[in-house]
């Protein structure tokens, strides 16, 4: 019995702690009492939480197949209300008088319902959007009907994307040309000329400052996108002798994505603030401040200066740029600006919850080994024998170097016919052993050596689970994002086993082994033993920002089914939308097949075997029959 039984029970809060729900949940997710991981859009109202079991029930009961990625549409009104609320409420106790207008940047999640959810939920607040590139622009302005909202365009734009933007300007729709490099302004005010409609007109300067994180390079001197301060005196000179100076709006800057540090944002607002308050002086009338992105989210909840987390609550983020804009602006006798932030990630990450089932689970033998060894055996092989069995607390790091050293020599011999394929199995049979054995003695060493220290990792078990990474969790493998994943049920059942997650891409980057700890960064996760008969289901969770988009095709796995829940304050919920996941054909028509095509090269195929006599007419009927459903299938593992 281990040490967690004799201390009793196995409980949800144990859960709680271990897999830090409460931490990295927002007050969104949580754990019943009967050990399933609910989720609650109302926070505090206890009786509208739902079970995901209750849900992954429904789902296969409309004949769904795992994997599913579940959008909760509340989270999303929940999250956009968070934000406004927040920087409402700082602006108003700091006396601010300006006000707030949020984006949501459409690169962050483009799918059709996140944009028409987010115009829609957003409206109360006129909480806008940002694109950047002509597909994006095209979407939202379909969507975007609040003419009080901004819609901010970067990136580069041609002659027609500038046309359809200074065509909804002239419908009323607040809409920003954001200068990121010199050249931009030439062919906005030829057009703007040739339609004889004034553009708003804002300006994406370069900072000197930078933030930590993964996106560190967003910000600089040598950022790829804005304008240095020479380039931005240069603007305004050009739209002064255009005498459009009355044109320039907005000032804009970006400082990077998923900012941990909030000194860092403090920093880079101040900097900011002060180049706005000299394009006031120069002249031009201003009135937005577009301070980009960088609002964290905590995906592993321990609210520290880590690339994964943030050291800062967002109710502290929007009161340190209230203040910091107003310790500029204030002593200058600057009117105060509409702030504006490009807050994606943190508007769609709890949005999407990914699932998936266990497949299958392998496991590090435990083998048996005798007492001793026959004269016959290799000396190597005995060698690494006796390792095993002379372990002691204070040999252990003497031991571990042996196995390693005789498991080699063990393995050459094996390639020069030494040793036969039976010897060989039965050496790693020693060493694995030995291994194991050595993982249990270093629990007892309080600081045991720096080699053994991922040890667990080495014998961990193999959870073969019913997804891609590189389709539902790009970052994961792309840039060791962390994502918290966490059993679905069984909570109040003690995880014995410690595994890492492989999907079914047969690729060896096609792995979690990676996840999120409170202190550190642990290589396993603790797992239950898989129960005959029984599913086992897993969550990955806040993938709603960008994992949709970035999503790939390896291996031809394409996009899951995807569900979407409403939750209603009683209790209840709805599926308010199915979408099925790319079938065989999808996939293929993506990577130019033909499916129809590849349907009758079969057929040809299998007439030729008719002909050769290999299969008779009735076979080749239900060959055909197998194939075509194949065809009509899900990408993933199917019942």
């Amino acid at each position: 019995m281990n040490k967690t039984e004799l201390l009793g029970r196995w409980t949800k809060e144990k859960s709680e702690e271990l897999y830090g729900i409460k931490n990295w949940g927002a007050g969104y997710f949580s754990i019943s009492d009967n050990g399933e991981v609910l989720v609650n859009p109302y926070r505090n109202n206890k009786e509208s939480s739902i079970s995901f079991m209750d849900m992954i029930s429904g789902i296969r009961e409309r004949g769904l197949d795992m994997p599913v990625l579940l959008r909760f549409e509340n989270l999303l009104d929940a999250q956009i209300s968070f934000l406004n609320e927040s920087f409402l409420k700082a602006m108003k106790s700091l006396n601010y008088q300006g006000t707030y207008r949020g984006v949501y940047p459409v690169k962050v999640n483009q799918q059709q319902q996140v944009i028409e959810e987010v115009t829609k939920f957003g409206q109360r607040y006129h909480h806008g959007l940002e694109v950047g590139s002509k597909p994006e622009l095209i979407a939202a302005l379909a969507h975007l009907k609040d003419k009080e909202a901004c819609l901010i365009c970067n990136g580069y734009k041609d002659a027609e994307f500038i046309d359809l933007v200074l065509y909804a300007v002239k419908m009323g729709y607040k809409c920003f040309f954001v200068i990121e490099v010199p050249g931009e302004l030439d062919l906005l005010m030829e057009r703007s000329k040739a339609l004889d409609i004034d553009p708003y007109i804002g300006i994406r300067i370069k900072l000197s400052a930078k933030a930590g994180g993964h996106w560190t390079d967003s910000g600089g001197d040598r950022s790829i996108f804005g304008l240095n301060m020479s380039q931005v005196i240069t603007i305004v000179d050009q739209l002064k002798e255009h005498g459009k100076l009355d044109c320039l709006r907005l000032m804009h800057y970006h400082l990077g994505s998923q900012i941990p540090n909030i000194r860092d944002i403090r920093s880079a607002v101040l900097e900011a603030t002060r180049v706005y308050a000299e394009l006031v002086k120069e002249g031009a009338p201003m009135g937005y401040l577009d301070l980009g992105g960088g609002l964290a989210v905590d995906y592993d909840g321990s609210n520290t200066n880590y690339t994964n987390s943030r050291n800062y609550s967002v109710e502290e983020y929007c009161t340190d740029i209230v203040e910091a804009v107003m310790s500029i602006l204030e002593p200058s006798e600057v009117p105060h600006p509409i702030i504006v932030t490009e807050s994606g990630r943190t508007t769609v990450a709890y949005y999407s919850v990914l699932l998936f089932n266990v497949l299958d689970v392998e496991k590090l033998e435990e083998y048996e080994l005798p007492d001793q060894l026959t004269e016959e055996t290799p000396d190597q092989i005995k060698y690494l024998f006796e390792a095993y069995k002379g372990l002691t607390l204070k040999n252990i790091q003497e031991c571990y170097n042996d196995g390693l050293y005789y498991r080699d020599q063990i393995r050459e011999m094996f390639k020069h016919g030494t040793i036969s394929l039976r010897q060989r199995s039965f050496s790693e049979k020693i060493f694995w052993s030995l291994i194991s054995k050595i993982a249990k003695e270093k629990t007892k060493l309080k600081n045991p050596p720096p080699d053994l220290e991922d040890l667990e990792s080495a014998i961990a078990d193999i959870y073969y689970c019913n997804f891609s990474v590189f389709q539902s969790i790009p970052d994961s493998w792309a840039i060791d994002q962390l994502f918290p994943i966490m059993p679905l049920h069984r909570l109040t059942e003690l995880p014995k086993r410690n595994g890492i997650i492989a999907d079914i891409t047969c690729d060896c980057d096609g792995k979690i082994d990676r996840f999120i700890d409170l202190h550190d960064v642990r290589s396993t996760l603790p797992l239950h033993e898989l129960k005959n008969g029984d599913d086992y289901y897993l969550g990955v969770f806040l993938v709603g920002a960008y994992q949709e988009t970035l999503g790939d095709l390896h291996n031809l796995f394409g996009d899951t089914n995807v569900v979407s829940v409403r939750i209603y304050p009683d209790g209840n919920y709805d599926f308010v939308k199915e979408i099925q996941g790319d079938s065989v054909a999808d996939v293929l028509s993506y990577v130019e097949y033909d499916p129809k095509e590849l349907l009758d090269r079969f057929r040809e195929t299998a007439e030729d075997a008719v002909r050769e006599g290999q299969i008779n007419p009735t076979d080749r009927r239900e060959i055909m029959r197998a194939y075509d459903t194949g065809l009509r299938g899900y990408t993933y593992y199917e019942r």
